[in-house]
C-alpha cells in the first residue's frame, strides 16, 4: 500500500515541549559541505535545519566556504577546514566534529573528484549516526553501494542522481517511480526519497508519496533546504523513513507558500523563510 504524506505527520514529529527543555534536547546536526567552487548548499542545509527545529548546526567546510557560510548567520557555528576541498587529510577532525552530534548531513557543493568521493566514502564507513547523503555525496556512493549496509541513511536524489546511483532511469510514470524506488531502497535497506513533481519515499518495504509543491521550485538551494530539514528531524530522534516523509512535505509546503506570493522570483531563501508557516500545527 502506498501512503500519501499528509499534513498529520507534523503532529507526529513535533510534540508539546516540556516546560524545562533545554538546548541539545532537539539536537545538534553536523553539515558537511562546500568547497572553493561552492558555498551555498551547506549554508541552506543549515538555515533550513534550524527553521526545522533542531537546537544546535555546526557545518565543517573547505576554508574560502567556511569564511563566506560565517558571515551568513550568527545562528551557524563554522568550522574552516584547510585546503579548497575536502581530503583524506580531513577525516580525523571530520570524525572528530561527529562526536556528540545527533545526525549528519554531507555532499552540497563538495563537487566530484576522486580525492572527495574517497573522503566521503571513508567518512561513512567510521561513522555509526543518521546521515542524509546528498547531491555531490549521491555520486560517490553510487561507485561504492556497499557502503550503504547497516547504516542509517536516507538518500536523497534528483532524477539524474538517482539514475547515476540505480543505473535507471526515471519516467513521469508514478507507478514506475514507486517500484523502482522502492526495489532500489530494498537492496541496502536505506531510505530513498526521490525527488519530483511528486516525491516518492520507500525505506524498501513502505511506500510513501509526498503532493506537496510548486512548478516554481527548480531553482538551485530548493534541494538543499530538503536535505537539511530532514537532517534536522533525524537529528531530532525521528526514524529514516519519518524524517523523509516529513521533510518532503514540509519543503514542498514550504515552497507552496513562497511561491504563491513569489512566482518567478521564489528563491532557495524565500523557502527557508516560509518554513515557519509550512510547520505551523
Amino acid at each position: 500500500m502506498v501512503e500519501v504524506v499528509r499534513a498529520s505527520i507534523l503532529k507526529k514529529i513535533y510534540k508539546k515541549r516540556n516546560p524545562w527543555s533545554r538546548k541539545y534536547d532537539f539536537g545538534h546536526l553536523l553539515v558537511i559541505g562546500g568547497s572553493k567552487r561552492y558555498s551555498g548548499s551547506p549554508a541552506f542545509n543549515a538555515l533550513a535545519a534550524l527553521r526545522a527545529g533542531v537546537d544546535l548546526v555546526t557545518i565543517v567546510a573547505p576554508e574560502r566556504a567556511a569564511n563566506i557560510i560565517a558571515s551568513f548567520a550568527p545562528d551557524l557555528i563554522v568550522y574552516p577546514l584547510d585546503g579548497d576541498y575536502l581530503r583524506r587529510e580531513h577525516l580525523d577532525r571530520l570524525i572528530e566534529f561527529t562526536k556528540n552530534k545527533t545526525a549528519v548531513v554531507i555532499g552540497g557543493g563538495i563537487t566530484r573528484s576522486r580525492e572527495v568521493i574517497k573522503t566521503v566514502l571513508e567518512y561513512l564507513k567510521k561513522i555509526d549516526i543518521p546521515v542524509v547523503v546528498d547531491a555531490d555525496a549521491i555520486h560517490a556512493i553510487a561507485t561504492k553501494k556497499e557502503i550503504l549496509k547497516d547504516k542509517k541513511i536516507v538518500l536523497t536524489p534528483h532524477a539524474y542522481e538517482f539514475e547515476v546511483l540505480s543505473g535507471i532511469k526515471p519516467t513521469t510514470d508514478l507507478n514506475y517511480r514507486i517500484k523502482m524506488v522502492k526495489d532500489v531502497a530494498a537492496i541496502p535497506k536505506v531510505t530513498v526519497l526521490l525527488k519530483g513533481y511528486i516525491d516518492v519515499i520507500s525505506d524498501g518495504t513502505k511506500v510513501a508519496i509526498n503532493k506537496t509543491g510548486s512548478p516554481f521550485l527548480t531553482k538551485g538551494g530548493m534541494g538543499d533546504s530538503l536535505a537539511g530539514i530532514c537532517g534536522a528531524l533525524l537529528a531530532r530522534g525521528n526514524d529514516c523513513f519519518t524524517s523523509a516523509c516529513a521533510a518532503a512535505y514540509i519543503n514542498g509546503r514550504a515552497g507552496e507558500i513562497a511561491a504563491k506570493k513569489l512566482g518567478e522570483s521564489l528563491t532557495a531563501t524565500d523557502l527557508i523563510s516560509s518554513i515557519p508557516k509550512a510547520i505551523k500545527i
